[in-house]
């Protein structure tokens, strides 16, 4: 089925001319690298290509060079004739509202993900999608450029945690091998994407981790972020997305419970685990989603109550969860 289904999309890529390319509502480097590589892919074949994402990229992407090409908004249907969703359970998690009409291809790697599109192209299995977009590329005719490389590469390290979450798989690994063969830098991308943080995320860090508090039984971590310790450091919701990594480290915390406020009475909440812990099923239960041990929800109400609800609810479904297994 899996060769089946790249031979399917790269037959329809073929006869298309004017392409657009997007992915979900808050994106992450993942999507946001694989939007790149992909757009990169199809220019090699002869097409025209807009990339455009619904929400602003997430930081240190918006400062890279190589994003500039990614416009904000809507994509304008005027003469498109096929749309390539990226990591979307749906259209209206891309927040596209102009594409109904279009014929579509989705690729994810989400197993939550349900058929909507006229292609539709879905492997838990892999890492990131830009593990899948990878192994489009023979289909294609092509062979991957330094370019395409070095973003493929930036996709799978980002969504793998660096090569330290548990979707760090042997096909992964053997992928990053054939990309860094291609052209990629490890060393140039690792530095890239991690050391780039300003005075004052660092600062906004510190402001975080002193709301550090654990449940009684010590196996979740809560943090807190309100609008007013954004706006004093200058910075946006989009810049603080890594923030839950030192908390997700300490011994014997399964799950990372981030509360931002969004606006007053409106917060969301990521959740990073490790382990068996399943951020997904977690965030799912309050009508979220996301990976295995990435996940987020929004919840509206007053914060304290929220905040003494939730650690007891998520305490719950993990002990039930554990039990089953």
């Amino acid at each position: 089925m899996s060769q089946k289904i790249k031979l399917e999309i790269a037959k329809k890529i073929s006869a298309c001319q004017s392409i657009a390319i997007t992915s979900h509502l808050r994106p992450d480097g993942d999507s946001i690298y694989t939007s790149l590589a992909l757009a990169e892919m199809l220019e090699l074949l002869g097409k025209k290509v807009q990339v455009v994402n619904h929400d602003p990229l997430p930081f240190p992407f918006y400062e890279f060079p190589e994003t500039a090409r990614i416009r904000q908004g809507q994509i304008d249907p005027e003469g498109v004739d096929l749309v390539i969703l990226l990591e979307c359970v749906d259209v209206a998690r891309s927040g596209q509202t102009r594409i109904d009409h279009l014929p579509k291809i989705n690729i994810d790697h989400h197993y939550s993900n349900s058929p909507y599109a006229d292609l539709n192209w879905i492997d838990p299995e892999a890492s990131a999608v830009g593990e899948m977009v990878y192994k489009l590329l023979k289909p294609l005719g092509l062979q991957p450029t330094p370019r395409v490389a070095e973003f493929l590469y930036s996709a799978i390290f980002s969504d793998t945690g660096s090569f330290q979450f548990s979707n760090t798989s042997a096909r992964a690994l053997y992928t990053c091998y054939r990309l860094i063969k291609a052209g990629a830098n490890p060393n140039a991308i690792a530095e890239k994407i991690l050391n780039n943080n300003t005075a004052s995320k660092v600062k906004l860090l510190g402001r975080v981790l002193s709301s550090l508090s654990l449940n009684p039984a010590g196996n979740l971590a809560l943090l807190v972020m309100f609008r007013k310790d954004l706006e004093e450091f200058g910075l946006k919701d989009v810049d603080v997305e890594d923030i839950t990594t030192i908390a997700r480290s300490i011994k014997g915390v399964e799950m990372v419970i981030f509360f931002k406020e969004m606006e007053p009475g409106v917060f969301r909440v990521s959740l990073r685990s490790k382990g068996s812990a399943s951020s997904a099923l977690v965030a799912e239960s309050f009508g979220g989603g996301g990976h295995q041990h990435a996940a987020g929800f929004t919840v509206k109400g007053q914060f304290d109550r929220l905040y003494r609800e939730i650690p007891l609810v998520v305490e719950d479904i993990l002990n039930k969860n554990r039990t089953k297994s």
